[in-house]
């Protein structure tokens, strides 16, 4: 348990910080399961719709650094070849 005072206001701010991160780690798995539902449909044109919007989801949780860049730059690559390949 935290002594000082510091210590506290630091684990008060570790736990929203947590709670922000789980929530936007996980609208950025439910962005990438639509697109591959949408792939798995097999309709290009609702996949690539699907796909513009999550790109957004993807790179905004990359600009705070909640997944690398890289790890962002990956799955949007690999949903987009995945649509390609329909």
């Amino acid at each position: 348990m935290a002594n000082t005072a510091q210590a506290r206001k630091r684990a008060r701010q570790a736990i929203k910080r947590r709670a922000r991160n789980f929530s936007q780690r996980s609208e950025l798995r439910t962005a990438i399961k639509s697109v591959r539902k949408a792939i798995a449909a097999g309709d290009k044109a609702a996949a690539e719709k699907v796909l513009s919007e999550s790109m957004g989801t993807i790179d905004s949780i990359a600009d705070k650094k909640i997944i690398h860049k890289n790890k962002a730059a990956r799955h949007k690559s690999r949903l987009s070849a995945a649509i390609k390949a329909l």
